[in-house]
C-alpha cells in the first residue's frame, strides 16, 4: 500500500513516437520510495523505451517525467544520472579488457575529482581518494559474492555472465543512486544463476538505504518473487497494475502476455 506517500518517479501522459510507431502511449506510471516495481509486458510493449526516455537516451514526444519532485523530462543522460538515477542495460556494456574495479569506477564519475591539478600534483589526496573508492567498490562486490571481491584487478573478460551482471549492477550502485533501473538482468543466464542473482539483489536492497528498484524481467518467477508491485504494458499503454498475483489473474494480461488457451 502506498497510502499518502509521494511517488519517487512519476510519468504523466508520457509518449514516445518513432515516426508513425507509438512506443509509449500517454503512459501514467508511479514508483514509490523503497519499492521494487516489476515492469512487464510482451516484446515491443515499451518497457525499455520507458527506461530510455526516463534516462534521457530518447527525448519524450509528449508528457512529463518527475523524479523526487523535480521535472526531469528531456534532461541529458548526465543530468538524470546526477539527479540520482542509475541503470543497467539488457546487453552487457562492460569494458571487457578493464578490471572489475575500473568498470565499477566508470559509474562513479560524478563523485570523482577529475581536476588535472588534483590528479597530477595532490598525490596524497589522490591516493586517499583511490583507497576510499577501492574499498567502497570492494564492499559492494562483496555483498554479491565475497570471492569475487578478492579479484578486483582482474579483467572482466575472464568472468562468467552472472559475475558480469553483478559487476554491472555494482557499477550502477557505486554512485549511490536513489533509483536503480534494471533492464532484464537475468538475460543470458541459467535458471539457477537467475535465482542466485535475485538473492543478491535482495541482499543489496537490505543493505543499501533508501534504494528504489524498477526491474524489467521476462522470467515470471522472478517477478513473482522479488517485486512489491507490477505494471504491465502492451503497445505502450499500461493495461494493468497491482501485485503479481493481481496482474497474473487479469484477463488482459493473460491475453497479452501470459497466454490463454
Amino acid at each position: 500500500m502506498t497510502g499518502n506517500r509521494k511517488p519517487l518517479l512519476a510519468s504523466d501522459g508520457l509518449s514516445k513516437l518513432f515516426g508513425g510507431v507509438v512506443a509509449l502511449d500517454q503512459l501514467d506510471l508511479e514508483v514509490f520510495p523503497n519499492q521494487i516495481l516489476g515492469l512487464i509486458g510482451p516484446n515491443g510493449s515499451g518497457k525499455t523505451t520507458f527506461f530510455n526516455v526516463v534516462t534521457g537516451i530518447y527525448p519524450a514526444s509528449g508528457g512529463q517525467v518527475k523524479f523526487d519532485g523535480a521535472d526531469i523530462t528531456n534532461l541529458s543522460t548526465q543530468a538524470v544520472y546526477r539527479a540520482g538515477i542509475s541503470r543497467t542495460f539488457q546487453r552487457s556494456r562492460l569494458s571487457l579488457s578493464l578490471s572489475i574495479f575500473d568498470n565499477i569506477m566508470i559509474g562513479n564519475h560524478k563523485r570523482l575529482n577529475q581536476g588535472l591539478w588534483f590528479n597530477l600534483v595532490r598525490r596524497d589526496a589522490f591516493r586517499r581518494e583511490f583507497e576510499q573508492n577501492f574499498e567502497e567498490a570492494r564492499e559492494l562486490v562483496q555483498v554479491f559474492d565475497p570471492p569475487l571481491a578478492e579479484r578486483m584487478f582482474e579483467a572482466v573478460s575472464g568472468f562468467p555472465m552472472i559475475d558480469r551482471r553483478r559487476i554491472e549492477i555494482c557499477r550502477a550502485l557505486i554512485s549511490r543512486p536513489k533509483l536503480l533501473l534494471l533492464d532484464e538482468p537475468s538475460a543470458g543466464m541459467t535458471h539457477e544463476e537467475t535465482t542466485e542473482l535475485m538473492d543478491d539483489i535482495f541482499k543489496v536492497k537490505e543493505r543499501v538505504e533508501d534504494l528504489t528498484i524498477v526491474i524489467i524481467e521476462h522470467e515470471m518467477g522472478v517477478i513473482e518473487r522479488i517485486t512489491d508491485a507490477c505494471v504491465v504494458l502492451n503497445f505502450g499503454q499500461k493495461i494493468c497494475e497491482g501485485t503479481y498475483q493481481e496482474v497474473a489473474q487479469d484477463s488482459q494480461v493473460q491475453e497479452a502476455y501470459l497466454g490463454v488457451e
